[in-house]
């Protein structure tokens, strides 16, 4: 049986709007058991100055390299030895939780059999193997190619005989595939509504990567989970969102390190003006959905070009930087991400019966969202895994 206690100085639990102070935490194989007032015990205390839940990203690319340029190939072997330095990159940033969503030959499942089995160290991971898109569509060369309705559901039931913990839909072209627009759309309404039927039928979320309005709209009414980017939303997609709860994962940093690099820094120049281009129709989008309720979770799109691993936090301060609240952007970076997971139930909050995944801050994130860079110590399943 394991058990520490930690004195919280100050506790942002991701459901409150307000922190509470002094609070004793208490972690007991790998769940809390126990939150109270904080009074002296005759055990072993991690003092805290503030304890958050562990951070999530809900879209990341874990296999790929940062900050090489566009050229650079890898070979598996040295993919395999910067994915171990990528999940050590999370969690040593706080980030207790990723949800991958693109993996050539579906490697992420074994990745994350290799974290559960604690043979790497790394977060808690959803897996969504290879996506699905059309023939030549974005993301095809890793990718499962499927063209019509019964196609679409055979790659659907293919993915989910291999083990995935959801599916990943191409809605539209995008920034990093040469030749195609990024507000084309791509997969129908009716190929992604039988995708979404087989994955729903087993229990499993659907997310697609859009960016394009009437891509957007054919994943919606088609009934995705989660819109990835979001980068051209109108009223119509806003409304429809709020209405049936859609989860926008915005990744307002993937572009953004595009534009910043450029081509000097060996960014392919397609990708460089195609940032250019979608870059503040995005934030504009993001704005708009915030403004209006629209639920938010985080992901970076970790893995795009010099969007690294360990930078999670960029996340939060452009958040910061687009007019989010501070205490909203904390509560999307956990509980509005484990809700969007599917996992709430366990994760994503500090509440007695969740699971023990804590960050310690040295400096409260509510008086600078940058804050969430100093990190003092990660707790994940009830254990300190990283202490600075």
């Amino acid at each position: 049986m394991s058990k520490i206690f930690v004195h919280a100085k100050t506790m942002i639990d991701g459901v409150s709007d307000t922190p509470k102070f002094d609070q004793l935490i208490t972690c007991e194989d790998g769940k809390i058991t126990a939150i109270e007032p904080y009074h002296t015990i005759n055990e072993n205390v991690v003092e805290a100055n503030v304890v958050t839940p562990g951070f999530f990203n809900c879209h990341v690319h874990i296999m790929e390299p940062v900050g090489f340029g566009t050229d650079k190939e890898f070979t598996f072997i040295e993919k395999t030895f910067y994915t171990q330095k990528h999940l050590e990159d999370y969690i040593n940033s706080g980030v207790t939780f990723i949800r991958v969503v693109g993996t050539e030959n579906d490697y992420d499942m074994d990745i994350r059999d290799c974290v559960d089995a604690g043979l790497v160290k790394g977060p808690h991971m959803l897996c969504a193997g290879r996506c699905i898109c059309m023939t030549g569509g974005h993301g095809w060369q890793g990718g499962i190619e499927a063209d019509g309705v019964d196609e679409c559901r055979k790659a659907a039931r293919t993915l989910l005989k291999k083990g995935v913990d959801l599916i990943k839909i191409m809605a539209t072209g995008g920034v990093m595939t040469k030749g195609v627009e990024p507000g084309s759309a791509q997969l129908t309404q009716e190929e992604m509504a039988a995708i979404i039927e087989e994955a729903h039928k087993a229990g499993r979320k659907t997310a697609t990567h859009a960016q394009g309005t009437q891509g957007i709209k054919n994943a919606l009414y088609a009934g995705i989970d989660s819109i990835e980017h979001g980068i051209f939303l109108d009223q119509e997609c806003i409304d429809y969102m709020k209405e049936h709860g859609t989860y926008l994962v915005p990744t307002l940093v993937a572009p953004q390190c595009i534009v910043e690099k450029g081509v000097e820094a060996g960014i392919a120049d397609y990708m460089v003006k195609k940032a250019i281009y979608v870059k503040d129709a995005h934030v504009e989008s993001f704005k708009k959905a915030y403004a209006q309720g629209v639920k938010i979770a985080l992901g970076t799109d970790g893995g795009t070009p010099f969007n690294y691993h360990n930078n999670t936090a960029y996340e939060f301060e452009l958040m910061e930087k687009y007019g989010v609240d501070r205490m909203d952007i904390l509560k999307i970076a956990t509980h509005n991400s484990a809700d969007c997971l599917g996992v709430l139930d366990d994760y994503g909050t500090l509440e007695v019966g969740k699971n023990a995944d804590l960050v310690c801050l040295k400096e409260n994130p509510l008086d600078a969202i940058s804050n969430v860079r100093k990190i003092d110590k990660v707790i994940k399943d009830g254990a300190v895994v990283v202490e600075k």
